[in-house]
């Protein structure tokens, strides 16, 4: 027994003289690099929020049919600063830049994007501002690998951590912002880059704490839906149901896109002239439907709280779909996710109007998954993204009408970028 003892005692002090370790797997200068990113992704948008919101109440007090003349004017501000200091590209050209151009994201077009996503942004443009966030926070990823010398999938990963802390602090979800950063590079295979998973948790729980100590975000819904309360099985099929109508509208919303863009494409003038006719165009459309206008974080509120008829919610869904497509299409810079959603938001609504005993959360979020699904798509994040916007606790509902939406997308994505080489040449042969 006491030699049992003497051993024992042996073998605790020998792990006890032994110095303690970090495990170079867990805790390593690259998490240590992840986190720093995060860190300036959360400061850089703070720091653009806070920009976006002083111009947005500036710029929002000029009402009335004054909205026209100061959506053009801004229109023709941003389309100077991209025509004189550089086109800072669209959701398109990161996308490719990942996949095709090693994961480089470059900085220099940043100053671009920045000035002229806020004019679009604050003025009133159907489009929001993850997509500039993305571009910046991303590059911030390109150029901290440079620094530090990476090279292949630990720089695209950087990359992907730094878009993935853009949305995170946009949509205050960090798990739904890695998946979101990961799926929206392919349109088919999720997580072609699963490598990168980890930096962007990282990453977007860093910048989501800056994020939210900046601007005070709280951790409820940013959407508040009536509660809901699964009432049969059946309810899975509701939201299929409502889902097919959604994945409609958003077909109709890949259409109208295209036909503005093949008509802003036929003419033959510097992008100012574009984008001073695209803000000629949307504040039109804000003078007459004033819910249209900006990138709806707040209008879906206003919808959700509403009591609107049905000719007024035809009447906003349809012009909303065409004030995003001429956001996209006239150079005007910013995201259409939040739009996107709005627009869910409406059909779910007019879909309730029409059939009251339906229960209205379950209609709207159904169809707020299946549009964006269709669009971008992103099931997966779509799902944890409107679960954590809008408090609806039931996943299932949500992911069956992601699935819906992805599944009954066109064959050729709307992110052009999405694709593989061989596809985009597989389409041109035909």
């Amino acid at each position: 027994m006491k030699l049992k003892r003497r051993r024992k005692l042996v073998k605790y002090a020998d792990i006890l003289d032994r110095p303690i370790r970090f495990n170079p797997f867990v805790f390593s200068r690259m998490f240590l690099l992840w986190a720093v990113l995060g860190l300036f992704g959360g400061l850089i948008s703070g720091i653009y929020w806070v920009v976006l919101m002083f111009l947005t109440d500036f710029l929002g007090g000029y009402q009335g049919w004054l909205v026209i003349p100061i959506m053009a004017i801004c229109g023709l501000l941003a389309g100077l600063i991209i025509y004189f200091i550089g086109d800072p590209g669209e959701m398109q050209l990161i996308v490719n830049n990942i996949r095709f151009n090693k994961g480089k994201l470059d900085p220099k077009n940043n100053p671009s994007m920045i000035l002229s996503s806020l004019l679009c942004v604050a003025s009133g443009g159907s489009l929001g501002p993850e997509a500039p966030l993305v571009q910046v926070t991303g590059s911030t990823g390109s150029w901290l690998g440079k620094i530090f010398r990476l090279k292949g999938e630990e720089l695209r990963s950087l990359s992907i951590a730094g878009m993935a802390s853009g949305f995170t602090a946009l949509f205050g979800a960090p798990l739904g912002g890695s998946l979101f950063a990961l799926e929206i590079l392919h349109h088919k295979h999720a997580v072609e880059y699963y490598q990168a998973i980890i930096p962007a948790l990282v990453a977007s729980g860093f910048s989501y704490i800056v994020f939210a100590l900046i601007v005070h975000l709280g951790l409820g819904p940013t959407w508040h839906l009536p509660a809901y309360e699964m009432a049969t099985v059946f309810d899975f099929a509701w939201a299929i149901f409502f889902a097919v109508i959604a994945t409609f509208v958003g077909w109709g919303f890949i259409f109208c896109t295209k036909f503005f863009k093949n008509l802003f494409g036929k003419l033959k003038t510097p992008i100012y002239v574009k984008t001073l006719m695209g803000g000629l165009l949307l504040g039109t459309i804000a003078f007459y439907l004033p819910i249209t206008r900006y990138f709806s974080h707040f209008e879906i509120e206003t919808l959700l709280v509403g009591d609107f008829t049905i000719k007024f919610l035809v009447a906003v869904l349809i012009f909303k779909i065409i004030a995003i497509a001429i956001t996209v299409t006239s150079g005007w810079r910013g995201g259409f996710i939040i739009p996107l959603f709005f627009c869910g938001t409406a059909l779910g609504l007019l879909i309730h109007t029409i059939f009251p005993s339906i229960n209205l959360s379950l209609t709207i979020v159904s169809c707020m998954a299946a549009i964006n699904a269709c669009v971008t798509r992103t099931p997966m994040s779509t799902t944890i993204l409107l679960a954590t916007l809008t408090g609806f606790t039931y996943f299932i509902p949500i992911l069956f009408a992601s699935l819906t939406g992805y599944f009954l997308a066109p064959r050729i994505p709307f992110i052009g970028a999405q694709m593989e080489e061989k596809e985009k040449k597989a389409l041109k042969n035909k």
